[in-house]
């Protein structure tokens, strides 16, 4: 390591708590990101919740309990608001302890640019490389935009995180840093893998119909994209190529099975490209310093420009609930906040506007309520209070175990039809009742059997 950056490294190098010494009542402070959780400096500010108040903190998906929050049951010390939630948020707002930010996850880092205001940033890196850089790790997407627009950035270092390489925007460099603190050291928070159910397998194959060699890769969340993933590596599909939001353990086994090559891509030729990494070991273990992983901010891997320079992007995501007119919701049940837009609106435009591109919005037919009845997906319309993640105008593809429906070009009666035809079986007649009713289902059509 450089004599230059190691001296600078010790000049700045403090304890969280002095660190944290510094926010004032009022102050907005970034937290990071996804798996890369500060823990030294949240402890040491949740230490003076009684010296401040309305101290705002923000995330991006936090993927653990925030101590200043734990320790603040009435929300007047510390005020949680999160760019997406995790099962964590969602609990916490289930308390009245979190809040959401409403985004178009592309745009986030041009936001944080023109509105936020930020006082501190508090981000978890890697260590110190000998250039003087300290990388983001995991968790690229909005870091770089919050430490550029801060008025101060404190790092925590956490030795056992992988090495992301970029990409750009990847990294800070020492001299944009004015603290250094170094962390416990815990390992990265391990996302296990969601066991696909029977309902998952068979969305999966017909998903599986409309994949092709060459194609660009985006897969969400879930059981399903697991499943997804797995299919594709006993698959004889080849020469596949990853753009996408979250690289997770999937892509992994996809590589090592050798249906992922991306040398038929446009931009990014032979790069696995992503915002942010949430995983287990494995995934964390094959990130560290592989050329193969580029680690792009948001405003990139996200921007349906650029998603639609790759060709034959498939861009593979799930959903609460979708009505007869082919609104989708993917982020609220009524009312209750669940997750957030996310990349989904961003990847659906994106893969239409690629040549040969499939958005796709999967979904199970039903789901089993609190009091044990079943209760179809596809309803009539969107119950009060639902968030519209995408809307009709953009939506391509619904995917259910029971088939495929394409929306684009199709009318509002061809729609309910084709919804209706993936649809549980046990539901489609109230469906076509509700259609006729809403005057989207032509009289002359047959009765669902």
């Amino acid at each position: 390591m450089s004599g230059k950056w190691l001296s600078e490294y010790r000049k700045k190098l403090t304890t969280a708590e002095e660190a944290v010494s510094l926010v004032k009542s009022g102050d907005v402070i970034f937290m990071g990101e996804f798996a890369q959780n500060v823990e030294a400096l949240d402890i040491a500010l949740s230490k003076r919740k009684d010296e401040l108040h309305d101290v705002v903190l923000v995330t991006t998906t936090r993927t653990k309990p925030i101590k200043c929050v734990e320790a603040d049951p009435l929300r007047q010390s510390f005020i949680w608001d999160d760019w997406h939630f995790s099962g964590v948020a969602r609990k916490f707002f289930d308390q009245g302890l979190a809040s959401y930010i409403p985004f178009t996850y592309h745009q986030g880092p041009r936001v944080v640019a023109k509105y936020s205001n930020v006082d501190f940033v508090f981000i978890q890196v890697a260590p110190m490389d000998e250039k003087g850089f300290f990388n983001f790790s995991t968790s690229n997407s909005m870091s770089y935009a919050y430490c550029k627009k801060a008025a101060r950035v404190i790092v925590e270092v956490n030795n056992t995180v992988p090495k992301c390489l970029g990409g750009s925007s990847e990294s800070i460099h020492i001299s944009e840093v004015d603290m250094i603190v170094e962390g416990p050291n815990t390992p990265l928070v391990e996302l296990q893998p969601a066991t696909p159910s029977e309902t998952d397998r068979r969305i999966a194959e017909h998903v599986m119909t409309l994949l092709e060699d060459g194609a660009t890769l985006q897969l969400g969340i879930g059981g399903l994209p697991n499943i997804i993933g797995a299919m594709i590596a006993e698959s004889d599909l080849k020469d596949l190529g990853v753009h996408t939001e979250m690289l997770a353990d999937s892509y992994v086994d996809m590589y090592e099975a050798g249906k992922i090559s991306g040398k038929l891509k446009f931009i990014d030729k032979c790069k696995m490209t992503y915002t942010f990494a949430l995983g287990t070991k494995k995934l964390y273990d094959f990130l560290d310093n592989n050329p193969v992983c580029a680690s792009y901010p948001v405003s990139y891997t996200n921007d349906p420009r650029i998603i639609s320079l790759n060709p034959k992007v498939v861009a593979i995501n799930n959903a609460i609930e979708v009505d007869l007119y082919s609104q989708v919701s993917s982020e609220s049940s009524g009312s209750r906040h669940i997750t957030g837009t996310g990349g989904q609106l961003d990847f659906i435009l994106g893969a239409f506007q690629s040549k040969g591109g499939k958005g796709l919005i999967c979904l199970s037919s039903t789901y089993t309520d609190k009091l044990g009845n079943l209760q179809s997906r596809i309803v009539p319309t969107l119950s009060p209070g639902t968030i519209v993640t995408c809307p009709r105008s953009v939506v391509h593809y619904i995917v259910t175990e029971f088939g495929v429906a394409q929306m684009k070009g199709k009318s509002t009666w061809e729609r309910a039809e084709a919804l209706i035809d993936i649809a549980h079986p046990d539901f489609r007649n109230d469906l076509i009742k509700s259609a006729e009713e809403l005057n989207i289902w032509r009289k002359s059509n047959r009765i669902a059997v």
